[in-house]
């Protein structure tokens, strides 16, 4: 399968963005499937980690640590979500094409850096779903479309810097999304 970078990245963006919009006024400090970390947090990360993935390209590094994120949120928190976002996007748009970005994990091919992208805001758009129990499964094609960067990345990613959990088993016939959420340390069947 021909994965499109770019295209990946709006849709996660967009599946993050629709699950901060759908988190109740109640539920920013509920666990997550990070453990130890509220929705709060995982928003935080995030928007954190979106800016920290294009801070090379941009030359304007993260307020803080993504890996410490604040269990706090500003007065809008979709709307600064929001123009991270639009700004990341932008950032990797005007690096379209080139075959060698600088990224914290080293220099990759733009498409290859905007699926990276997609996986961290995919990957967490599902962890603040599921904690605040909103119907926002992870999308089969977009689980699909992540599978290689994942295969790329995250036992890097994991044995490098120790930022994701150790990968789960599935059940046979689990979903495509099953998969990756376990692959990444994830219980595809997780609850608050």
């Amino acid at each position: 399968m021909t994965v499109d970078g770019f295209k990946l990245l709006a849709d996660a963006h967009d599946y993050l963005l629709t699950a901060v919009r759908g988190v109740p006024a109640e539920a920013w400090g509920y666990p997550t499937p990070c453990t130890g970390w509220t929705v709060r947090q995982v928003l935080n990360h995030a928007r954190l980690d979106q800016q920290a993935l294009v801070m090379q390209i941009t030359g304007v590094a993260p307020a803080s640590d993504p890996f410490e994120p604040e269990d706090a949120t500003a007065g809008d928190p979709v709307g600064e979500l929001a123009a991270v976002l639009e700004a990341t996007a932008a950032a990797w748009e005007s690096r379209r094409g080139d075959e060698s970005v600088p990224t914290p994990m080293g220099p990759m091919p733009a498409d290859v850096g905007t699926a990276a992208a997609a996986l961290d805001a995919g990957i967490h758009a599902w962890d603040i779903a599921r904690a605040t129990g909103q119907d926002l499964p992870l999308a089969e094609e977009l689980a699909e479309g992540l599978e290689d960067i994942a295969a790329r990345i995250v036992d890097f990613v994991r044995d490098s810097f120790g930022k994701y959990a150790p990968p789960l088993v599935v059940p046979e016939g689990a979903s495509r999304a099953e998969k990756l959420l376990a692959f990444t340390g994830r219980d595809p069947r997780w609850s608050r």
